[in-house]
């Protein structure tokens, strides 16, 4: 249970990805957060029930 206060977005919200590192590997390319989540580098997730949420990226247009 996050201690933070405020408290850290939980894994089902949409700013999910704001929560606090609790864990941080930039040589593997991934952290935790707070709230359980998995965050890529790519910018794919892995949720703390297992579900997979793609990368992310943002594109510009030319």
């Amino acid at each position: 249970m996050c201690q933070h206060q405020p408290p850290c977005p939980t894994a089902d919200s949409a700013d999910r990805e704001s929560a606090r590192l609790v864990a941080h590997h930039p040589e593997q390319g991934w952290s935790l957060l707070c709230n359980g989540v998995v965050l890529f580098e790519d910018t794919g997730e892995i949720l703390p029930d297992g579900r997979v949420i793609a990368p992310h990226r943002f594109t510009t247009a030319v």
